[in-house]
């Protein structure tokens, strides 16, 4: 368990305080990145110093990464990473492709004109930090996209399920992926809602399939 003495710098030059929103994504980022490597502790109070933030607005961010299963907090202990092993890893995309292989044939049903607009602003986000280099910001919206998906599906107990599921395979691509592999997925994202759009089941079940596919591929879990 890596301590959290000398945490990295998280707060951009000329930044004072930030909402809960703001500090998410960025200390998400962090973890992606290994600027906070599995296993670190995270004290409220240092993650507070870091952010320029109180100890309650950390808790929140905190408590959402603890849902998702990327932080682990226990009563009376600090809050630390998780750092999973190849075992662990396939058993979170096990889980995932039995989720996500139902969930997007509900979300061909189900798809409205405005969900699909936010799924491409979401894609255009994504691509962009992937053409700008920005691999964890393009991986971390990746994952959104998945979760917004779950959305459209409306199916809340199966989209709670992947919002446990989505964020850790976040980490294990960052951890675990080839250094050899170029990490594009927006392009597949993209086939995906046009496969929506078109309320083509079968095709976006294959895509996603093919996608998921893909994504274990690119992992050195041997």
């Amino acid at each position: 368990m890596k301590g959290a003495h000398h945490l990295p710098d998280l707060l951009a030059a000329g930044e004072t305080r930030l909402c809960a929103e703001q500090i998410y994504p960025r200390l998400f980022d962090a973890i992606l990145e290994q600027r906070l490597p599995p296993g670190t502790l995270l004290p409220e109070q240092a993650l507070g110093q870091a952010f320029g933030v109180s100890r309650t607005v950390i808790r929140r961010v905190l408590g959402r990464l603890s849902d998702q299963q990327v932080v682990v907090q226990r009563p009376s202990h600090t809050a630390h990473l998780v750092a999973p092993d190849p075992h662990q890893a396939r058993q979170v995309l096990s889980a995932r492709r039995l989720a996500e292989t139902t969930l997007i044939t509900l979300a061909v049903e189900r798809a409205r004109p405005e969900q699909l607009k936010q799924l491409r602003q979401l894609v255009e986000r994504e691509r962009v930090h992937h053409e700008k280099g920005e691999r964890c910001a393009a991986i971390r919206l990746g994952g959104e996209f998945h979760l917004k998906l779950a959305q459209v599906a409306d199916n809340a107990p199966l989209s709670r399920f992947l919002n446990g599921l989505v964020p850790m395979t976040s980490l294990i691509i960052a951890r675990y992926e080839s250094p050899c592999c170029d990490h594009c997925a927006w392009q597949e994202h993209a086939a995906l809602i046009e496969a929506l759009e078109r309320g083509d089941a079968q095709s976006a079940l294959a895509l996603m399939n093919e996608h998921l596919d893909r994504l274990e591929a690119k992992l050195r879990l041997d």
